[in-house]
C-alpha cells in the first residue's frame, strides 16, 4: 500500500484459512462475510466440506442468492422454487450451481471422497450460520402445529431434533420423487466447456446469465495463470470482483483513484476483493500454475482492459496523456492482451 494512504484504504485481502471452522462429524464450514472482511459489502463466501453421505440440511437464504463451485469430489443438490418446481442434480469438480434467493435446497456429499465446494452469495451481510434451516424452524414451532402440518401423531415426532442440525447424514439411498421439474436448470458444467479466453499465459472459464439463464445476479468462473503471467490491468464497470486462491500465489494490485492504491500478496486459502470500477491486475508470483475462483455480483460479465483502451485511441492522444514519445507509444500492444505471458513481458 502506498505510504500516504495506509489509513484511507480498506484491506482488500482476507485469509479464509485462518477462520475457525464450524465442525460437525460429517462436515465443516468456514465463512467470510462483511463482518470479518469489511470491504466485501456486496459478496460473501463459504468454504464447505461434506463427507460421503454428509448432508447440508434443507434450508433457504432470505437475503441472498447462492452461487456454488465444486472444488473437488462429487455432490448432489435438491431445490424447489415458488412454483413448486423441483430439481435434483449431481455435480463433479468444476461444475457450478445457482440457487435464487429464498429457494429451498439441500446439498449432499457423495462417494467415494465426499466434496469440497465454495458458496458465494450476492450480499456481504449474508451469514451461512444464520440460515433458515428446516430443523431450526420445526424445533422452534409448537409440536402440535408441526404434527398438524405433517399429518402425523404428536408421538411420532419424538425424535425430531430439538435444535438446528446444520449438517446431518443420509441413512438411506435417495429415491427422487416425480415432481414438476424446473424449466431453467440450476446446473452448469463449467470446465466441460471451452475456455472463454485461452492465452499463452493462462485460461479463463467463465459462465454468465447468457449461458446459464437462471444465474441472474451472479457470474463467475476459474482463472489459471502460468508462472509470471499477468492478468493485465483492467476494471469491471458493473460488478465487484471476489477472488479465492484455490492454489498458487498471486500479487493483486488495486487502484482506488485519488492517489490511493494497494499491492497485496495472496496465497492458497486467501480471498481478494476489488470493488466495481477499481482498476486492478493479477500476477502469478509462484513457481507453479495458480488457479483462482473469480465471482462477480452481476449476471452479466463486463470488463475494460488497459491494452484495449489504449489501443483504441490515436497514438498521439495516448502519447500526450502519458508524456511519452509517439515512437514509444507505437510499441504498445495494438489490441487487448487479457493475459500477458512470461515470454511477452
Amino acid at each position: 500500500m502506498t505510504s500516504d494512504s495506509s489509513e484511507k484504504l480498506p484491506e482488500f485481502k482476507f485469509s479464509l484459512t485462518d477462520q475457525k471452522a464450524r465442525e460437525l462429524p460429517l462436515g465443516w464450514a468456514k465463512q467470510a462475510t462483511v463482518q470479518d472482511f469489511p470491504v466485501s459489502k456486496n459478496i460473501a463466501g463459504v468454504l464447505m466440506k461434506l463427507e460421503p453421505l454428509g448432508l447440508r440440511e434443507l434450508h433457504w437464504h432470505a437475503n441472498a442468492a447462492e452461487w456454488g463451485f465444486v472444488i473437488s469430489g462429487n455432490v448432489r443438490t435438491t431445490i424447489i422454487n415458488p412454483e413448486g418446481q423441483y430439481e435434483t442434480n449431481d455435480f463433479k469438480e468444476g461444475d457450478v450451481w445457482y440457487f435464487p434467493r429464498g429457494h429451498g435446497h439441500s446439498i449432499e456429499g457423495l462417494g467415494p471422497d465426499g466434496t469440497t465446494f465454495m458458496l458465494v452469495f450476492d450480499n456481504g451481510s449474508f451469514s451461512e450460520f444464520a440460515t433458515f434451516s428446516i430443523t431450526d424452524w420445526l424445533s422452534q414451532t409448537p409440536p402440535e402445529i408441526v404434527a398438524k402440518n405433517l399429518f402425523v401423531d404428536l408421538s411420532e415426532l419424538k425424535d425430531l431434533p430439538s435444535k438446528e442440525v446444520y449438517i446431518t447424514g443420509i441413512k438411506e439411498k435417495l429415491i427422487n420423487k416425480k415432481l414438476n421439474s424446473s424449466p431453467l436448470t440450476h446446473k452448469y458444467s463449467l470446465l466441460s466447456q471451452n475456455p472463454l479466453r485461452d492465452c499463452d499465459g493462462g485460461k479463463l472459464w467463465l459462465v454468465s446469465s447468457l449461458e446459464f439463464p437462471i444465474s441472474t445476479t451472479m457470474c463467475g468462473g476459474t482463472l489459471t495463470l502460468k508462472p509470471e503471467a499477468l492478468r493485465e490491468l483492467h476494471w469491471h464497470p458493473n460488478a465487484d470482483e471476489w477472488l479465492y486462491v484455490i492454489s498458487g500465489k498471486i500479487r493483486l494490485t488495486v487502484f482506488a483513484s485519488s492517489g490511493l492504491s494497494s499491492v497485496l500478496e495472496l496465497s492458497e486459502g486467501e480471498i481478494g476483493y476489488t470493488p466495481a470500477g477499481y482498476g486492478h491486475s493479477i500476477e502469478n508470483t509462484g513457481e507453479i500454475d495458480c488457479r483462482l475462483l473469480i465471482v462477480f455480483n452481476s449476471g452479466v460479465y463486463e470488463e475494460i482492459s488497459l491494452t484495449s483502451w489504449l489501443s483504441s485511441n490515436p497514438d498521439e492522444l495516448v502519447a500526450a496523456n502519458l508524456n511519452l514519445s509517439g515512437d514509444i507509444v507505437r510499441k504498445f500492444p495494438d489490441k487487448e492482451e487479457f493475459i500477458i505471458s512470461q515470454k511477452k513481458k
